[in-house]
């Protein structure tokens, strides 16, 4: 149990850490949807808000399905101790997307490519829901938005693939996207100060520190839960 909590802190930190990419990657998004509202929402925050939440709800949504597919795809591994590898995995792309972040290792950016054929069937959908006229219509746009490409998100996946349950895989990446929501929820509704923090090197720098900590202190994190599990399995196979 605890260290199924872990995942959810770490994966909930894991994108309150990165705000700054948050808003220079999202951010960008958001804006570019908020931008479709009609004038006499965009003039009003009280108006457009409801928007900029059905959006991200949307993309919460999106992120709760890819981690429960995930948590489905890796659940057989915990008969032979799978988890731990998948576990050191996870450090070792959270270590990455730090360094990315931090300016130290650009070519991280390239794990995106990943998600590029899904994106290329979902974006067209989402483009006949432009422009945005209704709150529903936003929160659907919202879920195609959640399976933009992303490195953070594949970090944070690779987090909830530990967990080895689809409910609790989803669980963490609801957590994820609840770490984020500061960031994207701010930037759609103050686009133009929270543009000019993304960009500020040493702010990124910082973040992307913060991540690679995290992932040091994963790794050398509590591992009773994997390991009673695994003796739990073995128990089972010996007296079956």
């Amino acid at each position: 149990m605890e260290a199924i909590t872990g995942s959810y802190i770490t994966a909930f930190l894991l994108g309150l850490f990165s705000t700054v990419h948050c808003i220079a990657m999202c951010g960008s998004v958001i804006g570019a949807l908020t931008l479709s509202l009609p004038a006499e929402v965009r003039e009003s925050q009280t108006r457009m808000f409801p928007y900029v939440l059905n959006y991200n709800l949307g993309r919460l949504l999106s992120y709760g399905i890819a981690g429960a597919i995930v948590g489905l795809l890796s659940s057989p591994l915990s008969a032979f101790n799978g988890h731990l590898i998948l576990r050191y995995l996870s450090v070792i792309v959270m270590i990455g997307m730090g360094l990315y972040l931090a300016g130290w290792f650009p070519k991280f950016a390239q794990m995106e490519r990943v998600g590029a054929p899904i994106w290329r069937w979902l974006q067209p959908i989402g483009q006949k829901l432009l422009p945005v006229r209704t709150r529903s219509q936003a929160f659907l746009l919202g879920t195609v938005w959640g399976w933009l490409p992303c490195g953070l998100v594949y970090a944070a996946l690779a987090v909830a693939a530990t967990v080895g349950d689809p409910v609790k895989a989803s669980l963490t990446m609801l957590a994820f996207g609840a770490g984020t929501l500061p960031a994207v929820m701010g930037a759609g509704l103050f686009a133009g100060l929270l543009a000019s923090m993304a960009r500020a090197k040493h702010l990124r720098r910082i973040a992307g520190i913060l991540i690679i900590v995290m992932a040091l202190v994963t790794t050398f994190g509590p591992m009773e839960h994997h390991q009673d599990h695994s003796g739990q399995v073995n128990q089972g196979m010996m007296e079956g």
